[in-house]
């Protein structure tokens, strides 16, 4: 059996093409809004902001923190009774957003990829088509989220309760230091494997569900295999991902330069920014289609939307008496 040559560049030059085709042959405003409305639902709850803080320095901010730390300890002590429950309910909240948010991502993960592999712009269709596996998505990656909350949790928690004792102390020793390390290092590995497998999961294992109509399991049960047999491809494919994000990052923030700074306002508005941006996730959309594509037929998407070449019926004889009259196309309808 030959073993098949897999390029992480090729894809790029297909990818771009498909955004052609998908989005620019013809271009059409409403198209992209349909379309945009998949990828901002397959993105929904996976991107966020960040916040800027400022400190002062030397020893009046380590003073500052302590007092701080003290005075929301005094105050927590003294208002349990309220914020408990309030904690309690913001706790609550929180989780079904977030659980609400994964079930609707993992629909537009589907809706996306049908809009993208078969050139449809349509919502209707694949958010019915693929409720069964759009539902076994939801729940691996529910269980994903919650295992990955169960073993970063507990290391931060220790973490804030060290931190604690040391603002509280004034009393910072060379083992402290390396134990902040040590849990920041531990964190960033955690989120590192969880984040490798949630983005193995949407990049190739939702397509196979979607070729095959299988559930999340039966699809990394055919994945593991493959990436068993090409783990250098694979390594490839997640280094040349950092590569293409340096690129679009540097991309955007061009296009921000020359629009002064216009595409910044729409890009932090939600849905709007997401289909101002929509060439480039049809982009990285195509671009894992593509690579996947390589390792066989069996994993490619776009022949299911291949177009078919039409044979002509055989013209038959024209009976006796003369041709039949032409049919206004109505009755047999």
């Amino acid at each position: 059996m030959n073993t098949p040559l897999i390029s992480v560049t090729t894809p790029v030059g297909q990818a771009i093409e498909r955004v052609k085709h998908v989005l620019f042959r013809p271009f059409d405003l409403t198209r992209w809004f349909v379309i945009g409305f998949g990828a901002w639902l397959a993105g929904l709850g996976q991107r966020g902001g960040g916040y800027n803080y400022r400190f002062n320095s030397g020893r009046g901010a380590h003073m500052d923190l302590q007092a701080g730390v003290e005075r929301a300890r005094d105050y927590v002590a003294g208002n349990l009774h309220w914020l408990v429950p309030l904690a309690a309910v913001l706790v609550v909240f929180l989780f079904g957003l977030w659980v609400l948010f994964t079930w609707l991502s993992s629909r537009g993960q589907f809706m996306f990829l049908h809009q993208v592999a078969l050139n449809r712009a349509e919502v209707a269709i694949p958010w019915t088509r693929f409720a069964r596996q759009a539902n076994s998505l939801f729940g691996f990656r529910l269980l994903l989220g919650l295992a990955q909350l169960a073993v970063t949790l507990p290391i931060l928690f220790l973490g804030a309760i060290r931190a604690y004792h040391v603002i509280l102390d004034s009393d910072w020793k060379a083992g402290d230091l390396l134990a902040f390390i040590s849990i920041g290092f531990g964190v960033i590995l955690i989120s590192l494997v969880f984040g490798i497998v949630s983005k193995l999961t949407g990049d190739f294992v939702v397509p196979v569900m979607f070729l095959r109509g299988k559930t999340c399991l039966a699809g990394w049960a055919e994945l593991g295999p493959l990436l068993a047999a090409h783990v250098g491809p694979f390594i490839l494919y997640f280094l040349f991902q950092f590569v293409l994000a340096i690129a679009i990052v540097l991309v955007v923030l061009l296009a921000v330069l020359v629009t002064c700074c216009l595409a910044a306002c729409l890009l932090i508005l939600p849905y709007v920014g997401t289909v101002t941006l929509l060439p480039v996730l049809v982009f990285l959309r195509a671009y894992s289609l593509h690579f996947f594509a390589q390792f066989g037929a069996d994993f490619d998407v776009f022949a299911i939307a291949a177009p078919t070449p039409l044979t002509p019926p055989p013209l038959a004889a024209p009976p006796p008496g003369g041709p039949p009259p032409i049919s206004d196309g109505v009755a047999g309808i």
